[in-house]
């Protein structure tokens, strides 16, 4: 637990007073992690961390877990249960009642909040009323403060670096599944976390018209593209990158897509700044795309928050009116897609400055020629 972590806990006790809530209650998962610095799996026993609006949280939790939450600064109740399942509704209803909270507004996190927990909770406390704090939290989480963006651009530098050093095993009749693994490996090298944001995408050929294709057993052939999505994690926070190569030479169109691509890419990082609405972005992004004649091959918003998750808010989409402010991290990702043929997407890691965009990301966004053998003699 940190100073980062109780301040945050004393803003969204401040914002429930606000929007009229008594409590929120998180399980395992992101959110959990940015309040109290504590970590649990989803397991089959559940965990259920509870802040009422007033006074210390309280959690219920394995009484082989309890050690973690041991030294919680202010003190945090646990309210443990042991292996007979029989005795964990009481273990809810007790914290429950510790923390007034059988009546009421309690604020809970639909994306995270499962069926166990949630019943839980009902048969504790029929009268309680269940509400979405998700724009609440997202409000807190989107603005990340110096170290957090310190660790996303760690998390960036082990991602750019781990790809860098596998390049050279794109050779034709290598497998996407087997750069995929050489990349998991050699981001566990360059000091991931253990915990990364997604298993990577690496696609070939006609495979890269499909967005969030998986690794599979298609070979690399001359004259394929290549597209890697991938990213790392440090202390908790992720990085998110995409970017695409040539095996020899490729078809002059999917140069050309390339680089409409970049030229995307760049408007949509030049129209961040503080002030502009996600919308805008996504809809300059657009703009370059559609002018091109491939608006129709653009199937996917521009880009997403990042952070504790590798999908979380701001979303950068047309449906969006959320005002960029310093301190907002996200990707700009624009991408053609070409049926059956190939498809290129440039992403980026950008981070809303006090008058502009940082990219956090650096490597080239060219669309770079992979060597052949031959090319070697």
């Amino acid at each position: 637990m940190t100073d980062a972590s109780l301040e945050r806990i004393q803003q969204l006790q401040e914002l429930m007073a606000q929007v009229d809530l008594q409590g929120i209650a998180l399980n395992p998962g992101p959110d959990l992690s940015y309040f109290s610095g504590l970590s649990f799996h989803l397991m089959e026993r559940p965990v259920l961390f509870i802040l009422p609006r007033d006074g210390s949280p309280l959690i219920v939790l394995p009484e082989l877990e309890e050690r973690k939450i041991e030294g919680f600064p202010g003190g945090m109740r646990p309210f443990l249960y042991n292996e007979d399942s029989s005795t964990w509704a009481n273990a809810f209803q007790s914290a429950l009642s510790e923390a007034r909270l059988l009546e009421g507004k309690l604020g809970v996190m639909p994306r995270q909040l499962r069926l166990l927990e949630f019943t839980y909770i009902q048969q504790a406390a029929p009268d309680l009323e269940l509400e979405s704090a998700q724009s609440l939290i997202a409000n807190l989480r989107m603005s990340k403060d110096k170290n957090e963006i310190a660790w996303m651009s760690e998390a960036v530098r082990i991602a750019e670096c781990a790809l860098s050093a596998v390049l050279s095993a794109l050779k034709p009749g290598v497998t996407e599944k087997e750069i995929a693994s050489r990349l998991v490996g050699r981001l566990f090298l360059e000091g991931s976390d253990p915990a990364l944001p997604f298993f990577p995408i690496v696609s070939f050929g006609e495979n890269t018209a499909n967005p969030h294709a998986s690794p599979g057993q298609r070979e690399l052939r001359e004259g394929d593209l290549v597209l890697v999505d991938w990213g790392a994690g440090y202390k908790g926070y992720y990085s998110d990158i995409t970017r695409v190569f040539a095996m020899g030479d490729i078809h002059p169109e999917l140069e050309k897509v390339a680089q409409f691509v970049q030229q995307a890419n760049r408007a949509g990082r030049a129209a961040v700044k503080p002030g502009a609405l996600a919308k805008d972005v996504d809809r300059t992004v657009r703009e370059v795309i559609s002018g091109a004649g491939y608006g129709e091959f653009f199937i996917h918003r521009t880009g997403h928050g990042l952070g504790r998750e590798a999908h979380e808010e701001p979303y950068i989409s047309a449906y969006e009116d959320t005002e960029l402010i310093p301190g907002m991290t996200f990707t700009i990702e624009p991408g053609i897609y070409l049926p059956n043929r190939g498809g290129v997407r440039i992403e980026d890691d950008v981070l809303v400055t006090e008058d502009g965009c940082q990219s956090l990301t650096g490597l080239p966004r060219e669309l770079t020629q992979l060597l052949l053998e031959d090319d070697f003699h």
